[in-house]
């Protein structure tokens, strides 16, 4: 498998946390963004979407990083990310698709560049932005893990929910949102970040990461 990604990217640092959990090996091949390599004509060629990530998995390139866990658990049944009870199931995917669905679009890199480009908001009204959106969904989160009377995870073991949480998390330090707030969401980050499947998928300890 050859997973096309930018470390920062938080749906690349979902495919590779899911990855990990299924102990699936894997190469990186970095796709900078910052230089839009991934609207180049040979890339959109394979991934008509522009964008990260991409896995190079059984002979296709597949993209959608949301359809791709579904299909990692499909195709490699073990470490399921996914319960087999049909409500567990219903739990996981009603919290993984609140975030995926709610959060990632409003705050891509491509939707905050328009706002720069064709609003003219500079970084405060950006940062704004961000914070206003996670507020509208990670409260309710909190709310349900709370309902839920979760411990360090969602379920008994990380999964398809914790494989979208983090990566969300992990931007919205970056844009200084108060997490204070949300024991439960804190709790199972903190979980999960001591765990090597996690460690290993950060973004500080990509091949690409600037640092490296």
């Amino acid at each position: 498998m050859k997973l096309h990604a930018y470390f920062r990217s938080s749906t690349s640092y979902r495919l590779r946390i899911a990855l990990n959990l299924k102990g699936l090996d894997y190469e990186i091949v970095p796709v900078n963004l910052l230089k839009a390599e991934q609207k180049g004509d040979a890339y959109r060629a394979r991934n008509p979407f522009g964008g990260v990530p991409m896995l190079e998995a059984d002979g296709r390139d597949r993209a959608q990083s949301m359809a791709v866990i579904e299909w990692l658990d499909e195709a490699y049944p073990d470490r399921a990310l996914l319960p087999a009870d049909v409500e567990d199931r219903f739990t996981v995917r009603e919290l993984a698709y609140a975030i995926a669905t709610e959060l990632h679009a409003p705050l891509n890199s491509p939707v905050l560049q328009y706002l720069k480009d064709e609003y003219g908001q500079d970084q405060h009204g950006i940062e704004t932005w961000y914070r206003h959106w996670l507020a509208k969904t990670l409260i309710p989160v909190e709310t349900r893990l709370q309902q839920l009377e979760t411990g360090d995870f969602l379920l008994d073991a990380p999964g398809m929910f914790e494989v979208v949480l983090l990566p969300q998390v992990y931007n919205a330090r970056r844009f200084g949102f108060d997490l204070n707030t949300m024991p439960r969401i804190g709790q199972i980050e903190a979980a999960c970040l001591a765990l090597p499947a996690f460690a290993r998928a950060h973004p500080d300890n990509q091949p690409d990461t600037p640092s490296q």
